[in-house]
């Protein structure tokens, strides 16, 4: 099994280059686990309170399920993933079962924040970008998807996005073994990338 973990800013493409990346692996072959599926279980929290919940802090995730899962997945056993709603600010009911495979992937804007699991990842990629780039999709992505309007998103970005990534994600570049510049559109560096890691499996399987 190899374990990929890709960290960035919100907005910085990571989607884009985890979308990329299993495109050149067999579909059968992947599994992609979202660091916002582990969001804290904050169903004893009324809507109200729940709202005014730092999603940008490492405190919102739950760190020891997430560590636990992807142990579970290293050592041949299958999880079931949670889900989140962001509308809901909560976690749903619904879970997602993913069984073992060849190729693992975290992804999510402090995947490479903790160090226990740092260390269970075998390539640590950060997916980097322009502030004003991601600002611009927050904007388009928390309107369309998280019922949210744009000054709603840019007023969020000042008082949290902006604070948070300085103090938390921005660091976490130090710990990676790739970082990709312009996020998801730096073809050149995901066509590196993805021939790095097709070179790594082909020892044990013929891609």
């Amino acid at each position: 099994m190899y374990i990929i973990g890709i960290a960035g800013g919100t907005g910085s493409g990571k989607t884009t280059v985890v979308r990329k990346i299993a495109e050149a692996l067999p579909k059968t072959g992947v599994a992609v686990i979202p660091q916002d599926s582990y969001y804290n279980d904050n169903s004893a929290i009324p809507m109200e309170e729940r709202r005014k919940i730092n999603f940008d802090h490492p405190n919102a995730f739950d760190w020891k399920l997430l560590i636990e899962q992807v142990n579970d997945l290293r050592n041949g056993k299958a999880i079931e993933q949670p889900t989140y709603s962001y509308l809901e600010s909560n976690r749903m009911p619904e879970t997602v079962h993913i069984e073992p495979c060849e190729v693992i992937i975290i992804e999510g804007i402090m995947a490479l924040c903790s160090k226990e699991l740092r260390d269970l990842m075998d390539l640590k990629i950060f997916v980097d970008a322009d502030p004003d780039e991601r600002l611009i999709r927050v904007i388009s992505r928390d309107m369309a998807e998280r019922g949210r309007t744009a000054q709603m998103v840019m007023d969020r970005y000042i008082d949290v996005l902006k604070p948070m990534h300085l103090e938390f994600i921005e660091p976490t570049k130090r710990y990676a073994d790739l970082i990709i510049p312009q996020g998801g559109n730096n073809q050149k560096a995901i066509d590196i990338m993805r021939t790095y890691i097709i070179h790594r499996l082909k020892p044990t399987h013929n891609i």
